[in-house]
C-alpha cells in the first residue's frame, strides 16, 4: 500500500493557483488521497494534543511569540552548545559557493543565514568540517530591532555574489534576527521575509538552496513544505533539513527521553518563564517521522540522491536530496 501510494503521489500532479497565502503564484501541488488536503475541521496533533489544523497554526505561532526573545539561550541551555556545532556541520555540508541564492526557511534568529554568510566569505570549507567565527563580528545575542522584508536584487547581495532570504511566519523571531544582524554591522546579503512554509510566497526555480533548520516538525503539513522547497528550487538546487530525530539505541532513548521531559521543561520555565512552550517543543520532537519516513516523504517530492546524516547517534540528523 506505501509503494502504491507513493507512486500515485508521484504521478498526479498538477498546476494550481495559490490561494492561502494569496501571493497568486502558479505553483506545483502534490495531489494525494490524504483528506486533511480538503477536508474542514481536519485533526492533527500540537505535541501529544490532537487539535484542528487551523489550531494549531495559531498555537505555534504563540509558542515562538513567546519564546522568541529566549530562544538562542534555551538552546544554548538545553543542548549544552552542541546545537552550534551541528549548525557548523549542516552549513559546511551544505559547502555553498559564491553566488549561492538561499532560502532559509524558519530561520528567524539567523542562526543559519549567518553562518552561510561566513562561509561564503571565507570561500572554503574549513579542513576540520567547523566554522571559525574567531574573527567575525558576529553577535550572536543581539535583539530588539524591527524586522522588514528585505530585496533580492544585485544590490543587496554581499561582496561574493551571494543572499539568503530568511523566512519564518513568526515577526517576534523575525525581530530577533534582524537585530543581531543589526548589532553585527551586517547590511548585505541577508534579507528578511514573513511567510508561511507550506505555501511560499516565490515563483518557481528561485533559489540554488534550500535550508530549514529544528523548524519543519513544527508544520501542519510536513509533505506541503517539502513540495514547496522542490518548486521553489532552481534545476540542480538541493534541498536540506536539520531536525531533531529518532535515537535508535534502547538504553540512549531512555536516557534522553528523561532528560527531555523532565528537564527541559523546567528549564524552560525557570529561564524563559515558559513550562508549556517548551513542554510542546519535546512532544513535537516525537511526533516528527523517523529518519527513513522522511527520506520518503522526500522521494515522493521528487528529490533525487535523498540521503540523511545522523548527529549525536540519531538526536538530530541532516536530510539532503536535490532537485535533478
Amino acid at each position: 500500500m506505501d509503494i502504491f501510494r507513493r507512486k500515485l503521489i508521484s504521478i498526479l500532479r498538477g498546476k494550481l493557483k495559490c490561494t492561502r497565502c494569496g501571493c497568486g503564484l502558479l505553483r506545483s501541488v502534490v495531489l494525494t488521497t490524504d483528506l486533511r488536503y480538503s477536508t474542514a475541521g481536519s485533526q492533527t496533533h500540537f505535541g501529544f494534543q490532537n487539535v484542528n489544523e487551523e489550531e494549531k497554526e495559531k498555537k505555534v505561532y504563540e509558542v515562538f511569540r513567546n519564546v522568541a526573545d529566549s530562544y538562542d539561550l534555551m538552546n544554548d541551555v538545553m543542548s549544552g552548545g552542541i546545537h552550534r556545532l551541528w549548525k557548523d556541520h549542516f552549513i559546511s555540508q551544505l559547502a555553498p559557493t559564491s553566488g549561492t541564492r538561499l532560502l532559509d526557511v524558519a530561520g528567524g534568529t539567523g542562526d543559519i543565514a549567518f553562518r552561510f554568510l561566513k562561509y561564503v566569505d571565507s570561500n572554503q570549507s574549513p579542513a576540520d568540517g567547523r566554522l571559525d567565527f574567531s574573527n567575525s563580528t558576529l553577535d550572536l545575542d543581539a535583539n530588539n530591532v524591527h524586522a522588514d522584508q528585505g530585496q533580492t536584487d544585485e544590490a543587496n547581495c554581499n561582496a561574493t555574489g551571494s543572499h539568503v532570504t530568511v523566512l519564518d511566519i513568526n515577526q517576534n523571531m523575525l525581530e530577533v534576527g534582524q537585530a543581531r544582524a543589526a548589532r553585527s554591522g551586517i547590511t548585505k546579503g541577508v534579507s528578511w521575509l514573513r511567510g508561511n512554509a507550506e505555501c511560499l510566497p516565490i515563483a518557481d526555480d528561485s533559489y540554488d538552496a534550500y535550508t530549514i533548520a529544528f523548524g519543519i516538525r513544527n508544520c501542519t503539513h510536513v509533505d506541503r513544505v517539502i513540495s514547496e522547497a522542490y518548486r521553489i528550487l532552481k534545476p540542480g538546487g538541493r534541498f536540506m533539513c536539520l531536525e531533531f530525530s529518532y535515537v535508535e539505541n534502547p538504553l540512549l532513548r531512555r536516557l534522553y527521553d528523561a532528560y527531555s521531559f523532565q528537564v527541559i521543561p523546567v528549564m524552560g520555565k525557570l529561564i524563559a518563564g515558559d513550562w508549556k512552550s517548551y513542554q510542546y517543543l519535546v512532544e513535537s520532537i516525537r511526533k516528527f517521522p523517523r529518519q527513513e519516513e522522511f527520506r520518503m516523504m522526500m522521494e515522493d517530492a521528487q528529490f533525487k540522491i535523498t540521503s540523511y546524516e545522523n548527529l549525536t547517534l540519531g538526536v538530530a540528523a541532516i536530510h539532503s536530496g536535490f532537485k535533478l
